[in-house]
């Protein structure tokens, strides 16, 4: 399983949380037993060859101290809230485990980029702006009325698409017991559709792991 390339070094391998535990004794069997220890983000699992594989507790799962106690905080059914958000376009919803519970997607239209130059140039960002802003407060708007309730009931708030959108909608006052909840993972979407809103409630779910070979000797 290759992964993809991790800052700093190492690969990022993603584990629906039903095959952990296989892929922990895959990792025993190529490296060696490993040395497992608690730590901030779920376990690290250390082999006597040097590899390491950084298991990151997903979205709403409680800490854990061994992997027995990891699968099954994993593999539990829990309410997730999920925002996704990408310029004119937002989608909300709540996930019970795997089931889509609460939705709704918005769209609004932001006007694209234009060639022309000068002042023609500056009055098309200007007015792209303000629509991007628009949309993103209508996405707040949103979030108050489907999610802020479902607060007492949320594990954790998982967010995809764009940083900086997500980060506005969130910056509103009203939101800040939703904001409270959210997970550090940013999950990579395209624009938010209801189909893409499904797909995110198993990409929130899966377990990531850091994984770093030996040195080579």
């Amino acid at each position: 399983m290759a992964g993809r390339p991790a800052v700093g070094g190492g690969r990022w391998v993603e584990v629906a949380p039903g095959r952990v535990a296989r892929w922990v004794e895959g990792f025993a069997d190529r490296h060696g037993p490993p040395t497992i220890t608690v730590q901030a983000y779920g376990l690290l699992l250390a082999a006597p060859d040097g590899a390491t594989a950084a298991l990151h507790t997903p979205p709403g799962a409680p800490a854990t101290s061994d992997v027995p106690g990891f699968v099954a905080a994993a593999t539990t059914p829990r309410r997730i809230g999920l925002l996704l958000a990408r310029k004119g376009a937002v989608a909300v919803g709540v996930a019970a485990g795997e089931k889509l519970v609460v939705s709704k997607v918005d769209t609004s239209y932001v006007q694209g980029r234009t060639a022309a130059g000068g002042w023609s140039q500056q009055r098309f960002a200007r007015r792209r702006d303000n629509q991007a802003k628009a949309a993103l407060g209508d996405a707040a708007d949103l979030a108050v009325r489907l999610l802020l309730p479902e607060v007492p009931s949320l594990s954790a708030l998982v967010c995809g698409g764009d940083r900086r959108a997500v980060d506005t909608v969130l910056a509103d006052r009203r939101l800040a017991p939703l904001a409270a909840l959210r997970a550090d993972r940013l999950l990579d979407v395209p624009e938010p559709r209801h189909a893409v809103l499904v797909g995110a409630i198993a990409a929130a779910h899966t377990v990531r792991v850091l994984v770093r070979d030996p040195e080579p000797s």
